[in-house]
């Protein structure tokens, strides 16, 4: 695309690769390995290294289109309990529930949920998401080493020499595969839990892998992923952001270097609230222009705080609705303090 006409429209510009990766597409590198084989097209034509592109160009990826967005406003990290009997893709055919239905879609300006791995049908637990693709890539790409560790319950007889050939490797269809730790967590009877750690992701890894020793994995839960672990108060089917030093804290892990200009995004919408914050608390929230009236609701997630300011009311005199309304809130925009990360220094 010609760079006169990006700066006319106004619009930013920015290096295809750099948008790409930022989508999701891949990493920086791959994504200029693809360009170099002529595998991307910007508006129909072939891209060269150094092309840029702006939000609205049409790129195809191989057999892949899509069309570049704006970058998004702010990095948000999700952390879902997945439950079993959702599948962890964008759309089904059958008509079953998906993981993208449970979490919801991102607002305007803020990109679209990407998922950070997957977890099979039948298995629960730990699921990443993020709006920004090369946090995503960086978490999933096999040179980052992540580690992932599952819960698993093994149905059968588990002897020492069972354990030391899974540590050892085993040859499946498709590679040599291992665990790099097994830790017995107790049971009785025929079942019996298993922690084991692995560093990659492959399609039913950890299944195949017992199953290649005639034991059958009954349950299947994700209790990690890399530096974060599950909490124990996020619930099956129940979501959590991470907070932006939780983020930050990512990314240091995965030795992403952290883009500053964040930091000032992020401190000029803190101004903007705050300024907002003084102004309801001067005058209510309400326009000049259209005043409310006492028994008028106010929208949004603090509904019932601003008509209490206007009309003179404390906080202990809230209505039973808004208390309501207030704990619904809290539960469903949870803001990650809970969640456990390691040390960056840890993997």
């Amino acid at each position: 695309m010609a760079e006169q006409d990006t700066h006319k429209s106004g619009a930013q510009p920015e290096r295809v690769q750099k948008a790409l990766a930022r989508m999701g597409f891949g990493s920086r590198r791959e994504i200029e390995r693809r360009i170099g084989e002529g595998e991307i097209r910007i508006n129909g034509q072939l891209a060269k290294i150094g092309d840029h592109v702006v939000a609205g160009d049409k790129v195809n990826i191989g057999n892949r289109r899509t069309v570049i967005t704006s970058d998004v406003k702010r990095i948000r990290v999700l952390l879902y309990n997945k439950p079993e009997g959702e599948i962890c893709t964008q759309k089904d055919e059958e008509g079953r529930k998906t993981v993208f239905d449970s979490i919801g879609k991102l607002g305007n300006e803020q990109g679209r949920w990407i998922s950070v791995g997957r977890l099979d049908i039948n298995s629960s637990g730990l699921l990443l998401f993020t709006n920004y693709g090369e946090l995503a890539n960086h978490l999933m790409h096999p040179s980052s080493e992540i580690e992932r560790e599952y819960a698993v319950r093994v149905n059968g007889e588990v002897t020492k020499e069972i354990i030391a050939r899974l540590l050892k490797g085993v040859e499946l269809e498709d590679g040599f595969h291992k665990f790099d730790n097994i830790v017995d967590a107790g049971g009785q009877g025929a079942n019996h839990w298993y922690h084991v750690i692995l560093k990659q992701g492959k399609n039913r890894e950890v299944r195949r892998l017992w199953q290649s020793q005639d034991m059958r994995v009954s349950r299947l839960t994700r209790v990690r992923y890399g530096n974060i672990v599950l909490p124990r108060e996020l619930k099956v089917g129940k979501k959590l952001e991470l907070s932006l030093d939780q983020i930050k804290e990512l990314f240091e892990f995965v030795k992403l270097e952290w883009p500053e200009s964040r930091d000032e995004m992020a401190r000029q919408r803190s101004g903007k609230a705050k300024k907002l914050s003084i102004k309801n608390q001067k005058f209510g929230g309400q326009s000049q222009h259209h005043p409310q009236s006492k028994n008028s609701k106010t929208s949004g997630p603090g509904r019932g705080r601003t008509s209490n300011v206007a009309s003179g009311r404390t906080g202990s005199a809230r209505s039973q609705e808004s208390k309501a309304q207030d704990s619904k809130d809290q539960d469903n925009k949870a803001k990650g303090k809970n969640a456990k990360i390691w040390p960056a220094s840890k993997r």
